[in-house]
Protein backbone atom coordinates (compact mmCIF):
# COMPACT_ATOMS: atom_id res chain seq x y z
CA UNK A 1 0.00 0.00 0.00
CA UNK A 2 1.66 2.99 -1.27
CA UNK A 3 -0.02 6.00 0.34
CA UNK A 4 1.90 9.32 1.25
CA UNK A 5 1.30 12.54 2.72
CA UNK A 6 3.63 15.60 3.50
CA UNK A 7 5.12 16.97 6.58
CA UNK A 8 5.79 20.57 6.36
CA UNK A 9 9.15 21.85 7.40
CA UNK A 10 10.67 25.10 6.29
CA UNK A 11 11.05 24.91 2.70
CA UNK A 12 11.60 21.65 1.88
CA UNK A 13 9.69 19.22 4.00
CA UNK A 14 9.22 15.23 3.62
CA UNK A 15 7.25 13.02 2.24
CA UNK A 16 5.89 10.67 4.87
CA UNK A 17 4.72 7.13 3.87
CA UNK A 18 1.43 5.83 5.70
CA UNK A 19 1.12 2.08 6.21
CA UNK A 20 -2.00 0.54 8.03
CA UNK A 21 -1.80 -2.84 9.72
CA UNK A 22 -4.58 -5.06 11.48
CA UNK A 23 -4.18 -7.70 13.78
CA UNK A 24 -5.96 -9.56 16.48
CA UNK A 25 -6.88 -7.88 19.75
CA UNK A 26 -8.79 -5.48 21.86
CA UNK A 27 -9.81 -2.86 19.36
CA UNK A 28 -7.56 0.19 19.42
CA UNK A 29 -5.79 2.63 17.14
CA UNK A 30 -2.33 3.20 17.63
CA UNK A 31 -0.25 5.88 15.40
CA UNK A 32 3.76 4.98 16.15
CA UNK A 33 6.34 7.49 14.20
CA UNK A 34 6.72 10.62 16.07
CA UNK A 35 3.27 12.16 15.44
CA UNK A 36 2.43 15.50 17.24
CA UNK A 37 -1.06 16.46 19.18
CA UNK A 38 -2.68 17.51 16.12
CA UNK A 39 -1.70 13.90 14.17
CA UNK A 40 -2.97 12.07 17.32
CA UNK A 41 -5.77 13.21 17.45
CA UNK A 42 -6.66 12.85 14.11
CA UNK A 43 -7.47 8.81 15.66
CA UNK A 44 -10.60 10.26 16.62
CA UNK A 45 -11.43 12.21 14.07
CA UNK A 46 -10.81 9.40 11.33
CA UNK A 47 -13.36 6.93 13.43
CA UNK A 48 -16.08 9.34 13.47
CA UNK A 49 -15.59 10.41 9.68
CA UNK A 50 -15.42 6.83 8.44
CA UNK A 51 -19.00 5.90 10.45
CA UNK A 52 -20.35 8.61 9.66
CA UNK A 53 -19.48 8.11 5.24
CA UNK A 54 -21.36 4.92 6.21
CA UNK A 55 -17.88 2.57 5.82
CA UNK A 56 -17.26 0.25 8.83
CA UNK A 57 -14.53 0.53 11.13
CA UNK A 58 -12.42 -1.96 11.35
CA UNK A 59 -13.03 -4.29 14.51
CA UNK A 60 -9.30 -5.00 14.98
CA UNK A 61 -6.25 -3.31 16.80
CA UNK A 62 -5.16 -0.70 13.98
CA UNK A 63 -1.86 -0.14 13.90
CA UNK A 64 -0.61 2.72 11.81
CA UNK A 65 2.27 3.81 11.55
CA UNK A 66 4.22 7.50 9.94
CA UNK A 67 7.82 6.83 8.18
CA UNK A 68 10.17 7.98 8.79
CA UNK A 69 10.11 8.04 12.16
CA UNK A 70 12.83 9.83 13.47
CA UNK A 71 11.00 12.84 11.71
CA UNK A 72 8.37 14.67 13.69
CA UNK A 73 4.92 14.90 11.68
CA UNK A 74 2.50 17.83 12.71
CA UNK A 75 -0.67 19.29 11.03
CA UNK A 76 -4.38 18.40 10.81
CA UNK A 77 -3.29 17.49 6.65
CA UNK A 78 -2.67 13.72 7.91
CA UNK A 79 -6.38 13.06 9.00
CA UNK A 80 -7.47 12.25 5.04
CA UNK A 81 -4.90 10.03 4.45
CA UNK A 82 -4.75 8.26 7.43
CA UNK A 83 -8.39 7.09 6.91
CA UNK A 84 -8.76 6.03 3.34
CA UNK A 85 -5.45 3.88 4.78
CA UNK A 86 -7.66 1.99 7.12
CA UNK A 87 -10.55 1.76 4.59
CA UNK A 88 -8.13 0.08 2.24
CA UNK A 89 -6.29 -2.12 4.41
CA UNK A 90 -9.94 -3.26 6.04
CA UNK A 91 -11.17 -4.00 2.44
CA UNK A 92 -8.70 -5.30 0.94
CA UNK A 93 -7.95 -2.48 -1.57
CA UNK A 94 -4.66 -1.95 -3.33
CA UNK A 95 -3.75 1.83 -4.49
CA UNK A 96 -1.55 0.68 -7.46
CA UNK A 97 1.13 3.18 -7.94
CA UNK A 98 2.27 5.67 -5.41
CA UNK A 99 -0.93 8.12 -4.17
CA UNK A 100 -0.15 11.92 -2.32
CA UNK A 101 -3.30 12.54 -0.32
CA UNK A 102 -3.78 15.50 2.31
CA UNK A 103 -6.78 17.17 3.87
CA UNK A 104 -8.43 17.38 7.31
CA UNK A 105 -11.76 15.54 8.27
CA UNK A 106 -15.00 17.09 9.77
CA UNK A 107 -16.71 14.84 12.10
CA UNK A 108 -18.85 14.09 9.11
CA UNK A 109 -17.07 13.05 6.62
CA UNK A 110 -16.51 16.41 5.03
CA UNK A 111 -12.85 16.85 4.00
CA UNK A 112 -11.46 20.59 4.76
CA UNK A 113 -8.61 22.69 3.04
CA UNK A 114 -5.29 22.50 4.66
CA UNK A 115 -1.94 24.39 3.83
CA UNK A 116 1.11 23.41 2.25
CA UNK A 117 -0.43 21.34 -0.79
CA UNK A 118 1.55 23.10 -3.15
CA UNK A 119 4.89 22.20 -1.50
CA UNK A 120 3.33 18.99 -0.84
CA UNK A 121 2.56 18.18 -4.95
CA UNK A 122 6.08 19.86 -5.82
CA UNK A 123 7.86 17.18 -3.43
CA UNK A 124 5.65 14.70 -4.32
CA UNK A 125 6.54 15.05 -8.32
CA UNK A 126 10.27 15.65 -7.64
CA UNK A 127 10.13 12.03 -6.20
CA UNK A 128 8.16 10.43 -9.14
CA UNK A 129 4.49 10.38 -7.55
CA UNK A 130 1.77 11.46 -10.12
CA UNK A 131 -1.33 11.12 -8.36
CA UNK A 132 -2.80 13.37 -5.60
CA UNK A 133 -6.13 13.34 -3.29
CA UNK A 134 -6.44 16.77 -1.99
CA UNK A 135 -9.51 18.88 -0.86
CA UNK A 136 -11.55 20.08 -3.40
CA UNK A 137 -10.81 23.90 -2.27
CA UNK A 138 -7.40 22.79 -2.41
CA UNK A 139 -7.32 20.94 -6.04
CA UNK A 140 -6.51 24.02 -8.90
CA UNK A 141 -3.22 24.99 -6.44
CA UNK A 142 -2.30 21.02 -7.17
CA UNK A 143 -2.98 21.21 -10.98
CA UNK A 144 -0.28 24.14 -10.97
CA UNK A 145 1.98 21.58 -10.22
CA UNK A 146 3.31 20.27 -13.62
CA UNK A 147 2.25 16.43 -14.38
CA UNK A 148 0.35 15.75 -11.30
CA UNK A 149 -3.09 14.45 -11.54
CA UNK A 150 -5.31 15.97 -9.32
CA UNK A 151 -9.04 14.20 -7.90
CA UNK A 152 -10.16 17.45 -5.67
CA UNK A 153 -12.49 15.67 -2.85
CA UNK A 154 -15.45 16.96 -0.98
CA UNK A 155 -15.63 13.93 1.37
CA UNK A 156 -14.22 10.89 2.26
CA UNK A 157 -16.48 8.74 0.10
CA UNK A 158 -15.43 10.97 -3.06
CA UNK A 159 -11.80 10.21 -1.90
CA UNK A 160 -12.04 6.45 -1.14
CA UNK A 161 -13.76 6.02 -4.81
CA UNK A 162 -10.45 7.91 -6.70
CA UNK A 163 -8.26 5.87 -4.38
CA UNK A 164 -9.90 2.57 -6.25
CA UNK A 165 -10.42 4.09 -9.62
CA UNK A 166 -7.56 6.22 -11.48
CA UNK A 167 -9.83 7.42 -14.08
CA UNK A 168 -10.82 9.90 -11.55
CA UNK A 169 -7.85 12.28 -11.72
CA UNK A 170 -7.36 14.80 -13.97
CA UNK A 171 -4.35 16.88 -15.05
CA UNK A 172 -3.91 20.49 -14.67
CA UNK A 173 -3.89 23.16 -17.69
CA UNK A 174 -2.35 22.92 -20.85
CA UNK A 175 -1.06 26.50 -21.56
CA UNK A 176 0.89 26.72 -18.43
CA UNK A 177 3.20 29.52 -19.43
CA UNK A 178 -0.54 32.06 -19.03
CA UNK A 179 -1.83 29.81 -16.23
CA UNK A 180 -2.40 32.35 -13.00
CA UNK A 181 -2.38 35.56 -15.76
CA UNK A 182 -5.58 37.52 -15.49
CA UNK A 183 -7.69 37.98 -18.71
CA UNK A 184 -7.54 41.85 -18.90
CA UNK A 185 -3.85 41.93 -18.03
CA UNK A 186 -1.85 44.33 -19.80
CA UNK A 187 0.56 42.98 -22.22
CA UNK A 188 3.37 45.11 -23.60
CA UNK A 189 6.23 43.94 -25.50
CA UNK A 190 5.57 39.80 -24.22
CA UNK A 191 5.83 41.32 -20.74
CA UNK A 192 2.37 41.25 -18.56
CA UNK A 193 1.07 43.44 -16.48
CA UNK A 194 -1.92 44.20 -14.05
CA UNK A 195 -4.62 46.36 -15.14
CA UNK A 196 -4.05 49.86 -13.86
CA UNK A 197 -6.41 50.03 -10.44
CA UNK A 198 -7.79 53.49 -8.24
CA UNK A 199 -4.48 54.32 -5.84
CA UNK A 200 -1.68 53.18 -8.29
CA UNK A 201 -1.88 56.04 -10.71
CA UNK A 202 1.35 57.98 -11.22
CA UNK A 203 -0.14 61.06 -12.64
CA UNK A 204 -1.64 61.33 -9.12
CA UNK A 205 1.40 62.35 -7.92
CA UNK A 206 3.12 65.90 -7.28
CA UNK A 207 6.41 67.54 -7.82
CA UNK A 208 8.24 64.26 -7.37
CA UNK A 209 9.77 63.12 -11.13
CA UNK A 210 13.10 62.29 -9.57
CA UNK A 211 11.55 59.66 -7.31
CA UNK A 212 9.27 58.48 -9.91
CA UNK A 213 12.65 58.09 -12.15
CA UNK A 214 14.18 56.24 -10.15
CA UNK A 215 11.32 53.74 -9.17
CA UNK A 216 10.89 53.20 -12.95
CA UNK A 217 14.18 51.86 -13.01
CA UNK A 218 14.45 50.04 -10.02
CA UNK A 219 11.30 48.48 -11.75
CA UNK A 220 13.12 47.77 -14.54
CA UNK A 221 15.91 46.54 -13.42
CA UNK A 222 15.20 44.75 -9.85
CA UNK A 223 17.68 47.58 -8.07
CA UNK A 224 16.91 48.37 -4.04
CA UNK A 225 16.08 51.47 -3.59
CA UNK A 226 16.15 54.44 -0.52
CA UNK A 227 14.29 57.35 -0.73
CA UNK A 228 14.84 59.84 2.46
CA UNK A 229 13.07 62.90 2.68
CA UNK A 230 10.83 64.95 4.98
CA UNK A 231 7.42 63.95 6.25
CA UNK A 232 4.80 64.68 3.82
CA UNK A 233 6.88 65.11 0.82
CA UNK A 234 5.05 61.95 -0.52
CA UNK A 235 7.90 59.40 -0.89
CA UNK A 236 5.77 56.75 0.91
CA UNK A 237 2.82 57.18 -1.35
CA UNK A 238 4.82 57.06 -4.23
CA UNK A 239 6.61 53.86 -3.48
CA UNK A 240 3.34 52.20 -2.43
CA UNK A 241 2.60 53.08 -6.55
CA UNK A 242 5.51 50.39 -7.33
CA UNK A 243 3.20 47.14 -7.80
CA UNK A 244 1.99 48.44 -10.78
CA UNK A 245 5.20 49.18 -12.54
CA UNK A 246 6.57 45.20 -12.16
CA UNK A 247 5.67 43.09 -14.54
CA UNK A 248 3.84 39.46 -13.78
CA UNK A 249 6.20 36.88 -12.68
CA UNK A 250 6.85 34.39 -14.90
CA UNK A 251 5.73 30.60 -14.89
CA UNK A 252 9.21 29.02 -12.91
CA UNK A 253 8.81 32.78 -10.61
CA UNK A 254 4.89 31.89 -9.62
CA UNK A 255 6.22 28.34 -8.69
CA UNK A 256 8.97 28.62 -6.36
CA UNK A 257 6.78 31.96 -4.81
CA UNK A 258 3.69 30.02 -4.32
CA UNK A 259 5.36 26.86 -2.77
CA UNK A 260 6.50 29.69 0.25
CA UNK A 261 3.06 31.44 0.48
CA UNK A 262 1.22 28.14 0.42
CA UNK A 263 3.64 26.97 3.63
CA UNK A 264 2.64 29.74 5.07
CA UNK A 265 -1.13 29.39 4.84
CA UNK A 266 -1.34 32.52 3.23
CA UNK A 267 -2.48 31.54 -0.34
CA UNK A 268 -5.85 32.81 -1.31
CA UNK A 269 -8.09 29.81 -2.48
CA UNK A 270 -9.20 32.25 -5.47
CA UNK A 271 -5.39 32.53 -6.61
CA UNK A 272 -3.93 28.85 -7.28
CA UNK A 273 -0.86 30.58 -8.79
CA UNK A 274 0.51 33.55 -7.51
CA UNK A 275 1.62 35.67 -10.67
CA UNK A 276 1.50 39.04 -8.92
CA UNK A 277 4.97 40.10 -7.44
CA UNK A 278 4.59 40.36 -3.31
CA UNK A 279 4.53 43.52 -2.20
CA UNK A 280 5.59 43.27 2.03
CA UNK A 281 5.43 46.33 4.14
CA UNK A 282 6.30 45.15 7.62
CA UNK A 283 5.98 47.22 10.46
CA UNK A 284 8.43 48.71 12.45
CA UNK A 285 7.90 46.92 15.53
CA UNK A 286 8.53 43.61 13.43
CA UNK A 287 10.91 41.29 15.20
CA UNK A 288 14.11 39.26 13.96
CA UNK A 289 12.04 35.57 13.57
CA UNK A 290 9.02 38.00 11.79
CA UNK A 291 11.49 39.52 9.09
CA UNK A 292 13.96 37.01 8.95
CA UNK A 293 11.33 33.60 9.23
CA UNK A 294 11.68 30.86 12.25
CA UNK A 295 10.20 29.00 14.82
CA UNK A 296 9.44 25.48 15.68
CA UNK A 297 8.90 24.83 11.70
CA UNK A 298 11.27 27.02 10.33
CA UNK A 299 8.08 29.51 8.98
CA UNK A 300 8.86 31.95 6.46
CA UNK A 301 9.47 35.64 7.33
CA UNK A 302 9.17 38.30 5.01
CA UNK A 303 11.97 38.26 3.34
CA UNK A 304 11.52 35.30 1.57
CA UNK A 305 7.35 35.84 1.74
CA UNK A 306 8.78 38.86 -0.52
CA UNK A 307 10.26 36.58 -2.77
CA UNK A 308 10.58 37.82 -6.25
CA UNK A 309 8.93 40.95 -5.44
CA UNK A 310 9.46 43.78 -3.15
CA UNK A 311 9.77 44.69 0.36
CA UNK A 312 9.01 47.74 2.06
CA UNK A 313 10.17 49.06 4.88
CA UNK A 314 9.06 52.37 5.46
CA UNK A 315 10.44 54.30 8.00
CA UNK A 316 13.53 52.17 7.79
CA UNK A 317 15.61 53.77 10.69
CA UNK A 318 13.14 52.71 13.26
CA UNK A 319 13.45 49.14 12.24
CA UNK A 320 15.98 47.58 14.99
CA UNK A 321 19.47 47.25 14.11
CA UNK A 322 19.46 43.58 14.13
CA UNK A 323 16.24 43.63 11.82
CA UNK A 324 18.32 45.55 9.00
CA UNK A 325 21.47 43.85 9.12
CA UNK A 326 19.83 40.78 8.95
CA UNK A 327 18.94 41.74 5.20
CA UNK A 328 23.10 41.97 4.31
CA UNK A 329 23.19 37.96 3.16
CA UNK A 330 20.01 37.22 1.57
CA UNK A 331 20.48 40.43 -0.51
CA UNK A 332 23.75 39.07 -1.85
CA UNK A 333 22.95 35.68 -1.94
CA UNK A 334 19.11 35.51 -2.77
CA UNK A 335 18.42 32.86 0.14
CA UNK A 336 18.66 32.53 3.92
CA UNK A 337 18.95 29.85 5.89
CA UNK A 338 17.38 28.64 8.81
CA UNK A 339 18.14 26.46 11.76
CA UNK A 340 15.82 24.95 14.53
CA UNK A 341 16.78 21.80 17.16
CA UNK A 342 19.28 20.08 14.89
CA UNK A 343 17.64 20.59 11.45
CA UNK A 344 18.10 23.50 9.01
CA UNK A 345 16.08 24.46 5.64
CA UNK A 346 16.79 27.18 3.19
CA UNK A 347 14.30 29.44 2.14
CA UNK A 348 14.86 31.75 -1.24
CA UNK A 349 14.38 35.53 -0.77
CA UNK A 350 15.51 37.03 -4.01
CA UNK A 351 13.90 40.38 -2.83
CA UNK A 352 13.79 43.70 -3.99
CA UNK A 353 14.65 46.19 -1.30
CA UNK A 354 12.96 49.84 -1.02
CA UNK A 355 13.44 51.47 1.97
CA UNK A 356 12.25 55.47 2.88
CA UNK A 357 13.32 57.62 5.96
CA UNK A 358 13.54 60.63 7.37
CA UNK A 359 16.75 62.67 7.31
CA UNK A 360 16.45 62.62 10.73
CA UNK A 361 14.52 61.89 13.88
CA UNK A 362 12.25 64.85 13.64
CA UNK A 363 12.73 64.81 10.06
CA UNK A 364 13.53 68.54 9.24
CA UNK A 365 16.90 68.38 8.77
CA UNK A 366 17.64 70.34 5.43
CA UNK A 367 14.25 72.07 5.39
CA UNK A 368 14.33 75.44 3.98
CA UNK A 369 11.52 76.54 6.22
CA UNK A 370 11.30 74.30 8.73
CA UNK A 371 14.09 74.30 11.99
CA UNK A 372 15.58 70.93 12.81
CA UNK A 373 15.58 69.95 16.50
CA UNK A 374 17.79 67.29 16.75
CA UNK A 375 21.41 66.94 17.94
CA UNK A 376 24.36 66.18 15.89
CA UNK A 377 24.94 63.19 17.69
CA UNK A 378 21.05 62.46 17.72
CA UNK A 379 21.46 62.23 13.93
CA UNK A 380 24.53 60.61 13.86
CA UNK A 381 23.00 57.72 16.39
CA UNK A 382 20.03 57.67 13.44
CA UNK A 383 21.96 56.86 10.79
CA UNK A 384 23.91 54.48 12.50
CA UNK A 385 21.32 52.21 12.05
CA UNK A 386 22.19 52.04 8.56
CA UNK A 387 25.28 49.77 8.41
CA UNK A 388 28.08 50.70 5.54
CA UNK A 389 27.53 47.40 4.33
CA UNK A 390 23.82 47.39 4.27
CA UNK A 391 23.84 51.25 2.39
CA UNK A 392 26.67 49.78 -0.31
CA UNK A 393 24.04 47.20 -1.45
CA UNK A 394 21.50 49.88 -2.72
CA UNK A 395 22.13 51.13 -5.93
CA UNK A 396 19.52 53.73 -5.96
CA UNK A 397 19.56 56.39 -3.60
CA UNK A 398 17.02 59.49 -3.42
CA UNK A 399 17.27 62.65 -2.29
CA UNK A 400 13.23 63.71 -2.29
CA UNK A 401 12.46 67.64 -1.76
CA UNK A 402 9.20 68.76 -0.41
CA UNK A 403 8.52 71.31 -2.68
CA UNK A 404 5.83 72.78 -0.41
CA UNK A 405 8.45 74.31 1.50
CA UNK A 406 9.00 76.18 -1.18
CA UNK A 407 6.03 77.93 -2.00
CA UNK A 408 5.84 76.44 -5.31
CA UNK A 409 2.29 75.50 -7.49
CA UNK A 410 3.02 71.60 -7.59
CA UNK A 411 1.73 70.20 -10.79
CA UNK A 412 0.80 66.47 -11.09
CA UNK A 413 3.21 64.43 -13.15
CA UNK A 414 2.84 64.25 -16.81
CA UNK A 415 3.48 60.40 -17.31
CA UNK A 416 0.91 57.78 -16.92
CA UNK A 417 1.17 54.84 -15.19
CA UNK A 418 0.64 53.13 -18.90
CA UNK A 419 3.55 55.47 -20.11
CA UNK A 420 6.21 54.41 -17.42
CA UNK A 421 5.54 50.73 -18.23
CA UNK A 422 6.75 51.00 -21.75
CA UNK A 423 10.16 51.43 -21.52
CA UNK A 424 9.94 48.98 -18.44
CA UNK A 425 8.60 46.43 -20.61
CA UNK A 426 11.18 46.86 -23.16
CA UNK A 427 13.88 46.76 -20.38
CA UNK A 428 12.54 43.42 -18.92
CA UNK A 429 11.97 41.39 -22.51
CA UNK A 430 15.54 42.67 -22.74
CA UNK A 431 17.10 41.39 -19.85
CA UNK A 432 15.01 38.12 -20.23
CA UNK A 433 16.37 37.48 -23.67
CA UNK A 434 19.92 38.37 -23.07
CA UNK A 435 21.10 36.88 -19.46
CA UNK A 436 17.54 35.40 -18.24
CA UNK A 437 17.85 37.58 -15.02
CA UNK A 438 17.13 40.91 -14.11
CA UNK A 439 20.38 43.29 -14.12
CA UNK A 440 20.59 44.08 -9.96
CA UNK A 441 21.71 40.06 -10.46
CA UNK A 442 23.65 40.54 -12.96
CA UNK A 443 27.56 38.38 -11.75
CA UNK A 444 30.78 39.89 -11.86
CA UNK A 445 30.96 37.89 -14.94
CA UNK A 446 28.00 38.94 -16.43
CA UNK A 447 28.58 42.41 -15.83
CA UNK A 448 31.72 41.94 -17.56
CA UNK A 449 29.98 40.48 -20.51
CA UNK A 450 27.10 42.54 -20.65
CA UNK A 451 28.19 45.68 -19.37
CA UNK A 452 31.07 47.24 -21.91
CA UNK A 453 31.43 50.43 -22.20
CA UNK A 454 33.36 53.00 -24.11
CA UNK A 455 36.66 54.62 -22.57
CA UNK A 456 34.71 57.97 -22.61
CA UNK A 457 31.81 56.05 -20.30
CA UNK A 458 34.09 54.38 -18.11
CA UNK A 459 36.09 57.87 -17.48
CA UNK A 460 32.85 58.98 -15.88
CA UNK A 461 32.60 56.31 -13.51
CA UNK A 462 36.73 56.41 -12.89
CA UNK A 463 36.18 60.02 -11.79
CA UNK A 464 33.54 59.25 -9.68
CA UNK A 465 34.89 56.44 -8.01
CA UNK A 466 37.84 59.02 -7.18
CA UNK A 467 35.30 62.05 -6.31
CA UNK A 468 32.98 59.74 -4.08
CA UNK A 469 34.82 57.59 -2.79
CA UNK A 470 33.15 54.16 -4.46
CA UNK A 471 33.67 50.80 -3.18
CA UNK A 472 34.12 48.04 -6.44
CA UNK A 473 30.28 47.27 -5.31
CA UNK A 474 28.97 50.94 -5.91
CA UNK A 475 31.49 50.86 -8.93
CA UNK A 476 29.10 47.39 -10.20
CA UNK A 477 26.01 48.79 -9.32
CA UNK A 478 26.71 52.13 -11.30
CA UNK A 479 27.21 49.87 -14.02
CA UNK A 480 24.56 47.68 -13.47
CA UNK A 481 21.97 51.04 -13.28
CA UNK A 482 23.67 52.41 -16.63
CA UNK A 483 23.03 48.94 -18.14
CA UNK A 484 19.16 49.04 -17.02
CA UNK A 485 18.72 52.66 -18.07
CA UNK A 486 20.13 51.77 -21.79
CA UNK A 487 17.96 49.01 -21.79
CA UNK A 488 14.81 50.86 -21.48
CA UNK A 489 15.56 53.12 -24.50
CA UNK A 490 16.58 50.27 -26.35
CA UNK A 491 20.08 50.95 -26.93
CA UNK A 492 22.73 48.25 -27.20
CA UNK A 493 25.83 50.17 -26.08
CA UNK A 494 25.54 51.85 -22.55
CA UNK A 495 26.57 55.91 -23.45
CA UNK A 496 27.48 58.91 -21.26
CA UNK A 497 24.07 60.04 -20.39
CA UNK A 498 23.23 56.37 -19.15
CA UNK A 499 26.22 56.75 -16.67
CA UNK A 500 25.92 60.29 -15.57
CA UNK A 501 22.45 59.30 -14.65
CA UNK A 502 23.88 56.05 -13.16
CA UNK A 503 26.51 57.96 -10.69
CA UNK A 504 23.57 60.67 -9.95
CA UNK A 505 21.85 58.28 -8.20
CA UNK A 506 24.63 56.44 -6.48
CA UNK A 507 26.48 59.35 -5.45
CA UNK A 508 24.61 60.76 -2.70
CA UNK A 509 26.17 59.94 0.65
CA UNK A 510 24.44 57.95 3.22
CA UNK A 511 23.56 61.00 5.61
CA UNK A 512 22.35 62.51 2.84
CA UNK A 513 23.39 65.78 3.69
CA UNK A 514 26.52 65.66 2.09
CA UNK A 515 26.69 65.10 -1.94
Amino acid sequence: MEIYSFSPFGYEGALVSVEVDLRRGIPAVDVVGLADGAVKEARERMQAAIRNSGFEFPQERVLISLSPADMKKEGAGFDLPLALAVLAASNGESAGSAVLIMGELELSGHVRSVKGIHAACSTAASCGITRCIVPKANADEAREVSGMFVYGAENLSDAFEALKNPAYFSAGSSDTNLSGIPKNAECIDGVYFLPVIEGFEFSEVRGQDKLIRALQIAAAGGHNLLAVGAPGCGKTMSIQKLPALLPLLTKDEAQSTTRIWSLAGLLSPSESLIRTPPFRMPHQTSSLEGIAGGGPNCRPGEISLAHNGVLFLDEAAEFRTSVLQTLRVPLENGRITLSRAGRSTVYPADFQLVMAANPCPCGNYGSETKICLCSATAIDHYWKKFSSPLLDRIDLRVKVENESDKGLMIENSERTTHQLRIPVARAIATQRKRQGCRNAKLTPEQISQFCEVSKEVRLILDRAMMRYDFSSRASAGCLKIARTIADMEGAEEIKQEHMEEAVEFRRVYSSFGEE
